[in-house]
């Protein structure tokens, strides 16, 4: 079998431990798998003898060579050598990569474990055919991890990789990956100049009850698009000229479609979030149970998660809502409140960014900064919910778009200036008033009103999340500065929810003066 010509995309590692295989067949799980597109076997225990594990190798690669899939073997070359297979995968404690080439040959496939750019760059020269890059997430099966390194982790390696010239190797990631997360993994850590060959999975087919409709389902999943991914925005949505020109036409999408703004936020806000939510012409529902999101999640509109609230029960109720509207593709607004404030909020970020893929995340200076640490660039300690500026404008503006270009997303941090980007285009947005900043509640409807405008308005969410804010902060505007009958923040309320449903009817008649107070800039 030629080296160079190995398919990657379903990477089969075995187990044999009965939590994970249970009382089945090694050989006929594989043979399932093999049959329903599983690409490459590596057979992998750490507790048999010696000829126990030849034994076996020998009858896998008996199942394997029908079907002219390669079997490699994790860390014994001598057993690889009694087999006969394919090659062998190596860890970094394991045998030297050189000694490997040496005592197997120059035909045989050697992988090697990698989590750091450094240790890719010395793989790669020392002719490593492929790397595992992991561990992507902890699993029961990666208990002696080094590095968790996310998604994040894996992209960096793989930019790495191709920036040295080695875009040619062959790169597959490990841990925690299954059916449900595999698409966003491959998506996220897909690098501009390299991407994952492929996708090494344990417990998503040992423990699978149907292997060969399992490993069928990975193929099918690895070679799609997420549903979650949409076309990419038009040209015209690169300047700020031409995101105002959209405006508008956002606007009447909401009121059109009245999409749904599904809202898993605490009770202090439910009511203000529910009222902005028809003020703009969206359908608001108050709904913190996750189980509900998978009826909710096929009506065609977004999910909103404030982490106002954390505790177990209600973090595996944002997960179960969170992985409902991504399977339909529908969009996911995350407002991490407070999120370094205690270290149990960081660890819910981590959780949720771990779970599932967010189309906006929306926080303060403090918030996104913490929510940016996650993977590896340091903490922020907040006070609490509140908003703190450290940063000088060129360091915000390159915060939202570094974030946002890591979680392929569009990232907003709000304050006196709102700074948002998706990673390619940033922007400023000065409007607003210090009103907002008055009244409970505000960042989090705030976070309603772009889930309707994203929800209607799916194929540009960056002009979508542009034209939410200016509509929110221009009728928070108007009603402060215009309005007679507003004498603080008490009666600002009313006549902000007046101003944000007359700017939609207004739009509505075509009339978009209002468009002229907008104080948009590109940055970046």
């Amino acid at each position: 079998m030629d080296r160079k010509s190995v398919k990657y995309a379903v990477y089969l590692v075995t187990d044999s431990t009965p939590a994970i295989l249970g009382d089945r067949d090694l050989c006929e799980v594989v043979e399932a798998s093999v049959r329903g597109g599983t690409t490459i076997v590596q057979l992998r225990d750490k507790t048999s003898d010696t000829g126990d594990m030849i034994a076996m190798g020998k009858k896998l690669h008996a199942i394997t060579k029908k079907y002219n899939v390669p079997l490699l073997i994790n860390d014994r070359i001598d057993v690889a050598l009694a087999v006969g297979c394919e090659g062998v995968h190596i860890g970094q404690d394991d045998m030297e990569l050189s000694t490997a080439r040496r005592l197997l040959g120059p035909d045989a496939i050697i992988g090697v474990t990698v989590s750091t750019i450094e240790e890719a760059m010395v793989a790669c020269k020392g002719g490593a055919d492929y790397l595992g890059i992991g561990t992507v997430y902890a699993t029961p099966t990666k208990t002696n991890t080094k590095n968790i390194i996310g998604a994040a982790g894996v992209r960096d390696i793989l930019q790495a990789m191709a920036d040295a010239d080695y875009g040619h190797v062959g790169t597959v990631c490990i841990g925690g990956i299954n059916a449900e997360n595999l698409q966003r993994i491959v998506y996220q850590s897909a690098a501009p100049s390299k991407e994952l060959d492929g996708v090494a999975v344990v417990s998503a087919l040992v423990a699978a009850p149907d292997p060969e409709a399992a490993a069928k389902n990975l193929a099918g999943l690895f070679s799609s698009l997420p549903p979650f991914v949409r076309e990419a925005p038009s040209p015209r949505a690169k300047t700020a000229e031409s995101i105002l020109e959209l405006v508008p036409e956002v606007v009447l999408e909401v009121a059109k479609k009245k999409p749904l703004s599904h809202n898993m936020t605490n009770l202090v806000v439910q009511n203000f979030a529910a009222n902005v939510a028809l003020a703009i012409g969206a359908s608001p529902i108050m709904a913190n149970y996750g189980e509900e999101a998978f009826d909710l999640c096929k009506l065609g509109g977004a999910l909103v998660v404030n982490m106002g609230t954390v505790d177990p029960a209600g973090l595996q109720n944002y997960i179960k809502a969170l992985r409902a509207y991504n399977s339909v593709g529908q969009p996911v607004v995350y407002d991490p409140v407070g999120a370094g404030a205690t270290t149990l909020r960081r660890a819910a970020v981590k959780t949720i960014l771990s779970n599932g893929y967010l189309d906006i995340i929306k926080g303060n200076e403090g918030e996104i900064r913490t929510v940016y640490g996650i993977d590896g660039h340091g903490t922020v300690q907040q006070r609490g919910v509140d908003s703190s500026s450290e940063l000088d404008v060129s360091e915000k503006a390159e915060l939202v778009r570094k974030l946002a270009a890591r979680e392929k997303n569009v990232v907003v941090m709000t304050g006196e200036t709102d700074y948002l980007s998706d990673g390619q285009h940033t922007f400023r947005i000065d409007n607003g008033h210090v009103y907002l900043e008055m009244v409970t509640g505000t960042g989090c409807v705030l976070g309603t009103t772009i889930s309707a405008f994203v929800a209607a308005y799916p194929q540009d969410k960056l002009a979508a999340t542009v034209a939410a804010l200016l509509h929110f902060e221009i009728a928070a505007e108007r009603a402060a500065v215009e309005r007679k009958d507003v004498q603080g923040p008490g009666t600002f309320v009313p006549a902000f929810l007046d101003e944000l449903y007359k700017i939609r009817k207004e739009t509505g008649e075509g009339k978009v003066g209002w468009l002229k107070d907008a104080k948009l800039t590109r940055l970046l």
